[in-house]
């Protein structure tokens, strides 16, 4: 900004561009179509062999939000997770690796959809969701459900954190704490977060009722959710995942 003292005239310099990150956006009700069918694929009994596929998709997914440590982490984890169940109990034949192989087995399975459900939860906010599935004709009691726990869990984790920090100034956390004094240590995290979970509860649901969440009324929305190319993109994208994954099983 340059000032002219003779004149009295002032010149203000021109705005500079704020350069927002775009990205690819699916309607809420993809996001939640996805997230069931993945769900309900993986989980289901036989459902192993589908798992690849459904870290595939929270890849992309996750490339779609720009999320690059999710993208990079998810496949490296489910890889972790895999080593421990299919490679560990050939290396080491034993009853207890084979009960820890099991575990870490169903574990990939809720690795492979939560890469899936982080993208709903990251990518969708609480109005989104309610307007979503106000259109899909769900009922007043899931939709308000939805929304309390969209915006409940990363709520949750927020406090986790705080009380790991705190636990950290006190000089009670740690490994070495757990493993020196587990049940106090257990305590010491358990209680506090207890107590935040509750208070952060009431916050919720009190900011539900001003929001008017509760009302018979149905509310206006100003941004309907609609389909688009994204949307029918990313149904394209599953269906040639499941596809190749019953390919491949016939091949073998």
């Amino acid at each position: 900004m340059s000032l002219t003292l003779g004149t009295g005239s002032v010149e203000s310099a021109p705005p500079t561009a704020v350069r927002t990150r775009r990205t690819v956006r699916l309607d809420p009700r993809t996001k939640i179509l996805l997230v069931l069918s993945s769900s309900f694929v993986v989980m289901a009994p036989g459902g192993q062999p589908f798992v690849p596929a459904a870290v595939v998709l929270g890849v992309l997914l996750a490339l779609t939000e720009r999320a690059w440590a999710r993208a990079l982490g998810l496949p490296l984890a489910a890889s972790g997770v895999a080593a421990v169940a299919y490679l560990l109990p050939v290396a080491l034949p034993h009853p207890a690796v084979g009960i820890v192989a099991v575990a870490a087995a169903f574990a990939l399975r809720f690795v492979a959809v939560g890469g899936v459900a982080l993208h709903l939860v990251h990518t969708t906010r609480p109005t989104e969701l309610t307007a979503a599935l106000r259109a899909a004709r769900v009922p007043r009691a899931i939709t308000v459900s939805g929304a309390v726990m969209l915006r409940f869990l990363p709520a949750i984790v927020a406090e986790a954190r705080a009380v790991r920090d705190a636990m950290r100034l006190r000089g009670i956390g740690g490994w070495s704490g757990l493993l020196r004094h587990p049940l106090r240590s257990i305590e010491h995290f358990a209680v506090p977060l207890i107590a935040s979970t509750l208070r952060v509860a009431e916050d919720l649901s009190a900011s539900a009722l001003l929001r008017g969440l509760g009302a018979a009324t149905r509310p206006t929305t100003m941004r309907p959710p609609r389909f688009g190319a994204a949307d029918a993109a990313a149904v394209l994208v599953v269906a040639v995942l499941a596809a190749v994954t019953l390919l491949s099983g016939a091949v073998r």
